[in-house]
C-alpha cells in the first residue's frame, strides 16, 4: 500500500518542524516536501503531486488561500488543509471558497491535526466544532456587509491577487516584477488596473483591502499586562 504523501507549508520553521514530526510519527504517512512560503508550496505541489497539502494561511509572497486556489486549480487530486490562528466567519468563508477541505486552529494542531489528515484521507472534510456549527447552521451565507465587502475578491485574477498581496506587503514595482518574473512596466500596469477595478486610490487602500480579505496578516498589539510588567523591571 502506497504511503499518504503530505506537503507542509509554514513560514515559521519551528512550527513547520513540529508539524512534520507529528505527521511522520503516524504509520503510513510520508512528508514529501516542506515549503516556507505560498509560492514555493504551489511549485512543490505541482512537481510532487502530494495527496494532501497543509497550508499556513498567513505566509509571505503568496498567502495560504491563494496558494490553495492555484494548486487546486492545477491538481484536483490534492486535498488542502488550512492552518490558522483565528476562525472568524469571514475567514472560514474564504477558506471554503478557496476549495480547502479542512480547517484547523494552530492552537489545536497537536490535538486535531492527525484527525484532520485522517478525515481528508477518507475523502471527508474536517472543521473545528465552532466552524462545523457555522457551516451546518448556514450562518456563513447570511452575515451581511462583511460578505459583500469580500465579494469583489473573486473578480480578480490569480495574478492580480498575487500583486495585491505583494503591494500590501510593501513591495515596490521593481520587487513585484522580480517576484513574478515580469517587466517593471507590466507590474505597474497590473497595479494600476487592479486599483481601477477595485476603485482604490492609494497603496494604503490596497493594504486595507488585503487585510479585510485576509490576504495579509496584521500584527497584534503587545499584551498590555506584559508591557506594564516589563516597564517595571
Amino acid at each position: 500500500m502506497k504511503p499518504l504523501r503530505i506537503l507542509v507549508a509554514d513560514d515559521h520553521e519551528i512550527v513547520r518542524r513540529g508539524l512534520v514530526d507529528l505527521l511522520k510519527s503516524h504509520a503510513g504517512w510520508e512528508v514529501c516536501g516542506e515549503a516556507h512560503d505560498g509560492r514555493e508550496a504551489v511549485d512543490m505541489a505541482n512537481k510532487l503531486k502530494p495527496d494532501i497539502v497543509i497550508l499556513d494561511i498567513h505566509m509571505p509572497n503568496l498567502n495560504g488561500l491563494e496558494a490553495a486556489r492555484q494548486m487546486l486549480y492545477g491538481n484536483s487530486l490534492s486535498k488542502v488543509l488550512i492552518l490558522t490562528i483565528e476562525d472568524s466567519d469571514e475567514l472560514v468563508r474564504a477558506v471554503l471558497n478557496a476549495g480547502a477541505r479542512g480547517f484547523v486552529l494552530k492552537s489545536d494542531a497537536t490535538r486535531d491535526l492527525v484527525a484532520a489528515v485522517e478525515a481528508l484521507q477518507s475523502n471527508k472534510t474536517f472543521f473545528t466544532s465552532r466552524v462545523a456549527e457555522m457551516v451546518l447552521g448556514g450562518h456563513l451565507g447570511h452575515s451581511g456587509p462583511a460578505v459583500n465587502k469580500g465579494a469583489t475578491l473573486p473578480s480578480l485574477t490569480a495574478r492580480e491577487r498575487e500583486i495585491v498581496q505583494l503591494v500590501a506587503e510593501g513591495k515596490s514595482a521593481k520587487e513585484v516584477a522580480s517576484h513574478l518574473e515580469i517587466s517593471v512596466k507590466t507590474a505597474e500596469t497590473h497595479r494600476s488596473n487592479i486599483m481601477r477595478k477595485l476603485n482604490l486610490h492609494s497603496v494604503a487602500e490596497v493594504v486595507l483591502y488585503a487585510v479585510k480579505n485576509h490576504m495579509v496578516q496584521v500584527a497584534s498589539p503587545p499584551d498590555l499586562a506584559a508591557s506594564q510588567k516589563l516597564s517595571k523591571t
